[in-house]
This record gives C-alpha cells, sequence and structure tokens, in this order.
C-alpha cells in the first residue's frame, strides 16, 4: 500500500474480501459487520469506533437496527444519510423475511414466518396488531397491519379482522401482536380477545390458526400452548 494511503482504506478492502470469501457474516465479527455498512455511507472516515460506538450504545446488531432514527443521529457522527441507510438495511432485511414466508407451499408458523414477524415486529416500541390471511391451502395471501398502540378488546375488533378476511376471501388467519415489555405471556385481554375472534371466524368458517406474541427473539403460540385448540 502506498504510505500516504489512509490505513482505513486497505482495512475496508479487507473486511469486504473476508466477507466475500464466504458470503457470509460468520466471516466478520459483530463490530466488522456494522463497520462494513457504514463504509458505504461514510466513505472517507475509519468508521471502526464509530461501529463498536453504535454497538455499545444499542447492545447489539439486532438494537442497532431497531433503534429509531432520532436515536441514531444522537450518536456523534452518524448522519440523517447514514441513519436512513441503517434503517433500509432493516427494512430490506423484513421484507425478504416477508416474501420468503410467503413462498412457502404450506404455512401454519414455520420458521421463515416465525423469523419475519420477531424481525418486523420484536423490536417495535409500541404494541402492534398483525393479522396473516391465508387461503385453502394455508398459504399467505395478504398481511395487514390491524392496530399500533395498546391492543385490547376496545381497539381489535374481531369485526374488524373478519372483515378484511372475507374481502381477501381467505380461509384460515393467524393473530400476531408484539410485547415490548419482553414479558411474553399473554394478558387475560389477550386471551379474551382471541377466544372472541375464534368464536366469531367459526360462524365464518374461517379458521384462527394461532396467535403469536413475539419479543425480541422468542415468541409465545396460543395454540402450542393449548389456549387455541
Amino acid at each position: 500500500m502506498d504510505p500516504g494511503t489512509p490505513h482505513y482504506l486497505g482495512h475496508r478492502k479487507r473486511l469486504k474480501k473476508r466477507f466475500l470469501s464466504t458470503c457470509s457474516y460468520s466471516s466478520l465479527y459483530e463490530y466488522e459487520i456494522v463497520e462494513l455498512l457504514l463504509s458505504y455511507a461514510i466513505p472517507r472516515k475509519d468508521v471502526k469506533a464509530l461501529a463498536k460506538e453504535l454497538l455499545g450504545r444499542f447492545h447489539s446488531i439486532k438494537g442497532v437496527m431497531d433503534a429509531e432514527i432520532v436515536d441514531l443521529e444522537s450518536v456523534n457522527g452518524i448522519s440523517n444519510h447514514t441513519a436512513v441507510l441503517i434503517k433500509l438495511a432493516k427494512d430490506l432485511i423484513s421484507r425478504y423475511l416477508k416474501e420468503a414466508a410467503e413462498q412457502k407451499d404450506q404455512i401454519t408458523c414455520t420458521t421463515e414466518l416465525l423469523d419475519y414477524c420477531k424481525a418486523a415486529m420484536g423490536g417495535l416500541h409500541d404494541e402492534q396488531f398483525r393479522v396473516i390471511y391465508l387461503n385453502a391451502q394455508n398459504m399467505i395471501i395478504g398481511i395487514e397491519v390491524i392496530q399500533d398502540g395498546i391492543v385490547s378488546q376496545a381497539v381489535v375488533y374481531p369485526r374488524k379482522v373478519l372483515e378484511a378476511a372475507l374481502k381477501r376471501k381467505a380461509s384460515a388467519i393467524i393473530l400476531v401482536h408484539n410485547h415490548p415489555s419482553g414479558h411474553l405471556r399473554p394478558s387475560d385481554a389477550d386471551v379474551k380477545l382471541t377466544k372472541l375472534i375464534q368464536e366469531t371466524a367459526k360462524t365464518l368458517d374461517i379458521l384462527v390458526h394461532d396467535h403469536l406474541i413475539v419479543g425480541e427473539n422468542r415468541y409465545f403460540s396460543f395454540r402450542e400452548e393449548g389456549i387455541l385448540f
């Protein structure tokens, strides 16, 4: 390397070479993955320390991806341009997992579906209620956000859920919501809402396959726990 060339340029080339040798993040340390991503938004600066600072502030790569843009920008050295790149990467991951789940021949609670739900909802700071609509072959025909905010019977109306199911000609649905607290056990309101939707759906010949509560890396299944049967 030319003695006048900044040291980090050679370092970036080595990171890219190591990544390309396997096309896998497993060849890099966690901070190096963040560093490589940052290099595409911050082209003429050593970003190793910045990558480590982001991981220190948000605790993990998932924490960095889930952080709000304003929180990312509060880190010295992270511009709006860089923050948008990080959020774009997160959105690409969620969309990839969604498409992977949709392309399954049949689905109830496959790994692909759980990965999508955890990626899309596990890091949200507020509760969100989604419904996954399935056809007679248990293939995904739609995913809809029904409610943002506190999930309860008072705000998630079975009629709203099932009207959308009928409009899509769905034969079955999977309910999904997140618990930002990380505590995944359902509340009494969660159980009451789920049973109300299930009972109403039966009158329309629509099955409720499951209700999932997702956290950052875990999930709770009403069917697996015997609440739905």
